[in-house]
This record gives structure tokens, sequence and C-alpha cells, in this order.
């Protein structure tokens, strides 16, 4: 019947779920987007949009809260200092979930999570550092 169904277990302990949500949260904030399977993708997308929530109160007992989920330093400040600024006034709906197909090996569907923030200027960075090499070599000719 599907009633008191809130928690995808996603055929895990509690600990084991919470831990691999977690890494998800992780691997998303420092890539930006991720490829896992739909369950998964699911389950994280409220996982994120919490710690997303949470972390734009931007008080300390908010950074103790978040990073109670996320480990990694690196990880926790690229959070605060690039993510959190850049999703501005929105307030909430932080993930888009794009579904790819299935996949080859098991026929498990597929999805792409990806943080709606704005994309790093570093693309940008990379064409013009080609650009200026370019004009070094023909300036030393």
């Amino acid at each position: 019947m599907g009633h008191q169904d809130k928690v995808r277990k996603l055929g895990r302990t509690k600990s084991h779920r919470e831990a691999m949500l977690a890494n998800m949260a992780m691997s998303l904030f420092k890539h930006r987007i991720i490829k896992t399977t739909d369950a998964k993708a699911k389950a994280l997308r409220p996982v994120v949009d919490r710690l997303i929530s949470t972390a734009k109160k931007d008080t300390l007992a908010a950074k103790r809260q978040v990073a109670k989920t996320v480990r990694q330093k690196d990880v926790f400040k690229k959070l605060f200092a690039e993510i959190v600024p850049g999703l501005g006034d929105r307030q909430s709906g932080f993930t888009r979930v794009v579904k790819l197909g299935v996949r080859r090996g098991d026929g498990a569907s597929m999805s792409v999570v990806e943080l709606l923030t704005e994309v790093p200027k570093e693309e940008t960075d990379k064409k013009s550092k080609k650009a200026k090499k370019t004009s070094k070599k023909a300036a030393a000719k």
C-alpha cells in the first residue's frame, strides 16, 4: 500500500545508508554534478537540500550541524564560500535530477544529479591561458 514509506531504504542498514548519502552529498558539492541510479538520486535530493538550507543560515550552530555530515574540510569550505553564495535568494530546489537511461550491465536506471549554481569561471580561464600561450609563441618567433 505504501503507507509510512517516507524513507527510501535502498537495501541498506540505516548507518550504511546515512554514510553513503553523506559521501554522495560531499561528492556533489565537490564536483557539482554526479552520476548515480535513480533511487539514490531521489534519496540524495532531500539530504542535499537540507544541508544547503542549514548552511544558508551561516551561524556557528549551522556550521556545526553541516560539519556532522560534510566531513572533508575542503568540501566544507567550498560549500560555505562558493556554493551557498552562488544560490542567491533561492529558498529550495537546489538540485536537478536528469534521467539518463539504463545502465548496460544490470539495466539499472541512471540519473545525473547537479547543483543549480552558476558554472565556475575556471573554464573561461583555461581558454584565456591557451590564447596567451599562442600569443607568446607568436611574439617569440
